[in-house]
């Protein structure tokens, strides 16, 4: 019904019509440059935000890695500071006489002067 309702129903060709329908256009024409601005700029926006996180995890998970490799290393300069204090240790008992002596006397089985070695075994 209302498709014949149209046929019949002729429009008014007056000025303030075409000017109604020119101002519809302009309208219509701005409505659809404001959704494309906005579509652009909710598209930029989101294409920052998947770059902002995706640099944000990444650095996360290098800095996990960091402080593991840090944690490693601290435990490696620990063992390393016992070891040199041993062997610091070591090279002052081997700049001295009676520590060599007592060394050859428990490892080589040398003797000293007047002095008898007795092998005795271990518990074990």
């Amino acid at each position: 019904m209302d498709n014949e309702r149209s046929r019949k129903v002729t429009p008014l060709q007056s000025q303030y019509m075409q000017q109604q329908e020119r101002q519809d256009q302009i309208q219509k024409r701005r409505r659809r440059g404001l959704i494309r601005r906005l579509t652009l700029l909710g598209a930029i926006a989101a294409a920052a935000a998947v770059f902002i996180i995706f640099t944000f995890v990444s650095q996360s998970i290098e800095i996990g890695k960091k402080a593991e490799e840090k944690d490693k290393l601290a435990s490696q300069l620990t063992e390393l500071k016992k070891d040199q204090k041993m062997l610091q240790q070591e090279i002052k008992n081997l700049n001295d006489d009676e520590y060599i002596a007592k060394i050859a006397r428990r490892d080589y089985f040398l003797s000293g002067k007047d002095e008898i070695i007795f092998n005795v075994p271990d518990k074990k």
